[in-house]
């Protein structure tokens, strides 16, 4: 190191040790870096509090307002439950009754919403027929996503609150759906339950004499698009 550099490292060390000195003496004491981290106000639960006159420092809520976790209005439409069972689970937990009818009108218009939000929500890991046949679905070796049909004989209270609390490796869709999407989602769930074992005789006419015309064992067609085929792909040579 030549003489010039080492006069420099030597000055640098010693701004360093006096900064300290200089800032007590201005009466800095705060951290520099980082101030929030000396002037944050914070306080301790059940330890008295100087900045509110009763000397508490847990606050009663305002008057008025009520926890976002508070369920309000119909708790069947917004929990899915209808109360309890009486029995208790292995958790010690007393096992829920659940909604055994969908608590809205099913229309038509709630079904295409329960596609809707169900193509979009749900079916990139269930699969769009809700079989568990999606592409998410073969990269997850851990627990890959069910097939829904295999839960036709869950409540539809029941389907409601897994959307609403997730479970296992699914998270809550609480944020993203609202409580109507919800029940919408179950709505379109059970439509799909129902289509892969319908008896044939509840089919319309015009679907069952189609189904009766295929040959044995063949698989149903899918029907054109509206807009006509899409054009052949062919390689350049």
């Amino acid at each position: 190191m030549t003489p010039v550099a080492a006069s420099r490292v030597v000055r640098a060390l010693a701004l360093a040790c006096a900064l300290p000195v200089v800032l007590a003496s201005l009466g800095c004491d705060e951290n520099i870096l980082d101030p929030m981290a000396d002037r944050q106000p914070r306080v301790h639960p059940y330890k008295e509090s100087v900045f509110f006159a009763d000397g508490l420092s847990m606050r009663a809520p305002p008057e008025g307002t009520v926890p976002r976790e508070r369920i309000t209005g119909n708790p069947v439409l917004t929990t899915g439950r209808e109360g309890e069972t009486g029995q208790i689970a292995a958790n010690g937990e007393r096992v829920p009754s659940y909604a055994r009818a969908i608590p809205l009108p099913v229309t038509r218009k709630l079904l295409d919403l329960g596609r809707k939000r169900f193509d979009i929500t749900c079916a990139t890991c269930h699969g769009p027929a809700g079989d568990g046949n999606s592409i998410v679905a073969t990269q997850m070796s851990l627990r890959p996503p069910p097939s829904l049909h295999k839960y036709n004989d869950r409540a539809p209270g029941y389907i409601f609150e897994v959307i609403s609390k997730g479970f296992g490796l699914m998270a809550s869709y609480a944020a993203e759906l609202t409580v109507e999407e919800r029940w919408a989602v179950v709505a379109y769930v059970r439509a799909l339950q129902v289509s892969q074992s319908v008896p044939a005789d509840r089919l319309p006419a015009e679907e069952r004499a189609r189904l009766e015309a295929l040959p044995m064992g063949a698989s149903t067609p899918a029907p054109a698009p509206a807009h006509g085929a899409a054009p052949e792909h062919k390689e350049n040579p």
